[in-house]
């Protein structure tokens, strides 16, 4: 039955019974009952350093990884399980003869599965206080060589990574008397891969980062793990899930419970993070609200309750089925409100408890509560197109009041200034070519999206002139880009509108100063454009 001497069982690919499993965790949740578990299943446990010291406390009998290898431990547990007999019991091909000729003639113990997790190199390098030195001392070097020699063996070295598959792995091996399925196998190998992965991934953006003269190193390793599978794509024949980055301070559903509704979906989860991006540039209460991707209405307010009551009014019609985010928590008065629309998605901090029943009371409005909101993340932005990726900077709109400059003859009133800043925010997260007017702090007419940017400032001022024509006149406006010719403003002007803010830096600026000199309008240059694509 056996070929070598220390017992290097033949066996065909996922026949091998568990013998021996060798133990060597960071995470040390849940390991005392799997190695326990093992144990009852008259598996010998093999484990090292801190990991053998937990398996003593909870009286679980483990070999020292000294004895199995016949070498101590050394250089502050650097160097404890990088040694041949250990990977020649877990790189065997038990079906070989040669292979078990070769473990006979050098004494080689099997070893039928691994159980590692790594070094906690990312939540080292995530805390932000730790030092060089160190970041250095947490990458694992024995631990990835373990994992990837097992998952490359998988159909005679079994391995695991995860706390989560504990249980299935034990339930299996009682199961199947003490072996584990090819199946099981190589899924755990894919997730060994992964693991490791992940983990250089980690490493090689570190080294990157610290030794690139830019913002962007000449190489870059990403890793995304994924946090739902969805519904379905942008349209139902496309299949689609939702993965977050790797290391990211926090990410679209980090901190976020669904209350009531139906799962999200891919376009839930862009206008979500559209929503929730703009609401999130005002401390004060604020509502937006956002279709296909663009902000149908935004505003201020007193309360929250008045913000989305401005808010809606600016677009009513495309506000329908759309995604909403307020930053406030909601109460009932507003739930009465909210109840009269139909709505996609409804992000909040918090319901009290009749805002919830009215709320629920509608099928698929889907509830999204986030208690505790975090501090915007500001890395950077990428954009797929054929064959890779375009990497940014995130846009942010950092220019304020007094980096500004006036354009034309007359200066902003305060109130006026009020209005261009606020719009000037908003119109950050409108797609370009993005026309936004406002009004107390609120928007009354967005054009979004368009080839020409006359054209936006046509559609903005149309949706002003239907639902709010009495806010038309005095209203603010703002533009992403500067303005090619003076033909926006003469339109803006004509239909009421009394202050401009836009980046500036046409080589046509002066025919805009004379327009809206002609006009009486005030006129501001940011110095920055805000396109979004």
């Amino acid at each position: 039955m056996t070929s070598g001497a220390e017992g290097v069982e033949r066996a065909q690919p996922g026949e091998v019974r568990v013998r021996r499993a060798l133990l060597s965790v960071s995470d040390k949740d849940g390991i005392g009952d799997f190695a326990a578990g093992l144990v009852e299943l008259g598996v010998e446990i093999v484990s090292t350093g801190g990991t053998a010291r937990e398996l003593e406390r909870r009286g679980v009998p483990a070999r020292p990884i000294e004895d199995f290898t016949g070498f101590p431990e050394m250089m502050d547990g650097r160097v404890k399980t990088l040694h041949p007999r250990l990977y020649a019991g877990l790189l065997a091909l038990r079906d070989d003869e040669s292979h078990l000729q070769a473990a006979s003639e050098q004494q080689i113990e099997q070893v039928d599965l691994v159980c590692v997790n790594l070094y906690p190199f990312e939540q080292t390098v995530a805390r932000g206080d730790a030092s060089e030195q160190e970041v250095i001392e947490n990458i694992d070097i024995g631990g990835p060589t373990m994992i990837r020699a097992a998952a490359k063996n998988s159909g005679f070295a079994a391995v695991v990574v995860d706390p989560a598959d504990y249980a299935a792995v034990l339930s299996e091996l009682r199961e199947r008397d003490g072996r584990l399925s090819t199946g099981t196998r190589t899924r755990l190998a894919g997730k060994a891969f992964a693991a490791t992965a992940r983990y250089d991934a980690a490493i090689s953006t570190w080294f990157a980062m610290r030794t690139s003269e830019t913002a962007f190193p000449d190489s870059w390793r990403d890793a995304y793990q994924k946090v739902t599978d969805l519904r379905y794509g942008e349209n139902p024949h496309q299949e689609a899930a939702f993965y977050a980055r790797v290391g990211s301070p926090t990410h679209l559903l980090a901190g976020v419970e669904q209350l009531h509704g139906k799962e999200l979906s891919f376009n839930n989860l862009l206008d979500l993070s559209s929503a929730r991006e703009l609401v999130e540039e005002f401390r004060e209460p604020a509502c937006a609200i956002v279709k296909h991707n663009n902000p149908c209405g935004c505003a201020v307010g007193e309360d929250v309750r008045s913000a989305y009551e401005r808010a809606f009014a600016c677009d009513p019609q495309s506000a329908y089925g759309g995604v909403i985010a307020v930053n406030r928590p909601i109460d009932a008065a507003l739930a009465a409100e909210l109840d009269k629309q139909f709505i996609e998605v409804l992000l909040a901090p918090g319901y009290d408890a009749a805002a919830l029943q009215t709320l629920q009371a509608k099928k698929n409005v889907r509830l999204l509560e986030l208690a505790d909101w975090p501090e915007p993340s500001h890395e950077v932005e990428s954009k797929a197109v054929i064959g890779g990726q375009l990497v940014q900077t995130r846009d942010l709109v950092s220019e304020t009041r007094e980096e500004m400059t006036v354009m034309g003859a007359r200066a902003p009133e305060e109130r006026e200034w009020e209005d261009m800043l606020f719009a000037w925010r908003v119109c950050r997260h409108v797609r370009s070519n993005a026309i936004v007017l406002a009004a107390g702090r609120a928007t009354i007419g967005i054009g979004a999206g368009q080839m020409s940017r006359v054209d936006a400032v046509r559609i903005a001022i149309e949706k002003a002139d239907t639902m709010q024509p009495e806010l038309l006149a005095g209203s603010s406006m703002a533009s992403d880009a500067f303005f090619p010719f003076p033909d926006s403003i003469e339109l803006a002007a004509e239909a009421g509108v009394r202050a401009v803010i836009q980046p500036g830096g046409s080589v046509r600026d002066e025919l805009s100063v004379q327009a809206v000199d002609a006009a009486g309008v005030a006129m501001v240059a940011t110095g920055r454009r805000h396109f979004r694509h």
